[in-house]
């Protein structure tokens, strides 16, 4: 990355699961007697990214927790997933209010998710001429990694000990170009989402079919003009030069049939984050939402409400400063 002006964008959702589960034996209160260890953990979280990156403005995606529009496409979308814990619950619907409370950016799409907003935070920035640092710990974000956008997506190392992904890291995780993760997430299938892949594909053939083909459109092009000799050929060339059994025509007979490009084309859509959404980003106007520096009074008071005098000492630090450039 450059001295590019920076974007954080962060899957709110995402870090409050996460920190609730992790820090649930803390049961943590605010000072109005409400569950706070999930927020709190997430405003840490992301105070240590701010003090990392020193980017120049902060926008949160929220879920719309009362409409799906993937759900209503497919009705079985998540299914299986646990029933939330109500202090979860409660937690996930205070969030966008203490994040506007403190001065921060947040956005919540109609009948959208979070994976949508950090979509269109990365096409903002591509286009304003910013860098974007993506924060989640879903790999749905992959997609959008390019050499101006990078994701972090939290593990159990917290914001340090968590991977910082760009192209050339998510190539040697999956084998596969930045651009092309998208279908290779198709072919896959996402088993969170109850989204099944392509029959007969797993990661590493999804993986050796795209980096060999190049692209799925080469792959569906090959099959319909050339009944997919190319493809057979190709891949067979690979497994002879790593000395493995040849896969070109299991492959293929798994791809031409139509329940595998029905599959492929509805997780491609399923998966497909909204590029265009409204960030409401001003960044030519100086103290709007999402932009730093916050005022020292307001984050005073509202991080100061969560009880935890040490965040509220590091948030008073990094969020009332002048960003510095980014150099990573």
């Amino acid at each position: 990355m450059t001295d590019r002006r920076l974007l954080l964008a962060v899957d709110a959702p995402s870090l409050l699961h996460r920190n609730h589960h992790a820090r649930v034996e803390s049961q943590l209160h605010d000072r109005g007697g409400r569950p706070a260890w999930a927020l709190h953990g997430m405003l840490r979280q992301i105070l240590e990214a701010i003090d990392q990156f020193a980017p120049d403005a902060v926008l949160f995606g929220l879920d719309d927790r009362t409409s799906s529009l993937r759900e209503q496409a497919y009705p079985a979308y998540k299914a299986g997933r646990a029933e939330k814990d109500p202090a979860l619950v409660d937690q996930l619907d205070r969030a966008g209010a203490l994040l506007d409370a403190l001065g921060m950016r947040t956005v919540t799409p109609p009948g959208l998710e979070a994976d949508d907003v950090n979509a269109s935070a990365a096409t903002w920035a591509e286009r304003q001429g910013w860098n974007c640092v993506l924060i989640t710990s879903d790999r749905d974000v992959f997609a959008h990694i390019s050499d101006h956008t990078q994701v972090l997506r939290l593990i159990s190392g917290g914001i340090t000990g968590s991977p910082l992904l760009n192209p050339a890291r998510l190539h040697a995780m999956y084998g596969v170009a930045a651009e092309h993760y998208l279908e290779y997430a198709a072919l896959r299938g996402d088993a969170s989402d109850n989204l099944p892949g392509v029959p007969g594909l797993g990661e590493k053939s999804a993986s050796v079919l795209l980096s060999q083909m190049g692209s799925m459109q080469a792959v569906w092009a090959d099959i319909e003009h050339c009944d997919g000799a190319t493809l057979v050929a190709t891949l067979d060339s690979y497994c002879e030069e790593q000395g493995t059994r040849r896969i070109g025509a299991a492959v293929l007979k798994r791809l031409v049939t139509p329940e595998a490009r029905e599959r492929f084309d509805f997780n491609l859509a399923m998966m497909s984050g909204r590029t265009d959404l409204d960030l409401g980003l001003t960044p030519d106007v100086p103290g709007s939402p999402g932009l730093l520096p916050l005022e020292p009074d307001r984050v005073a008071r509202v991080v100061g409400h969560l009880g935890v005098p040490s965040t509220t000492d590091l948030a008073l630090r990094v969020l009332t400063e002048p960003p510095a450039s980014f150099d990573s």
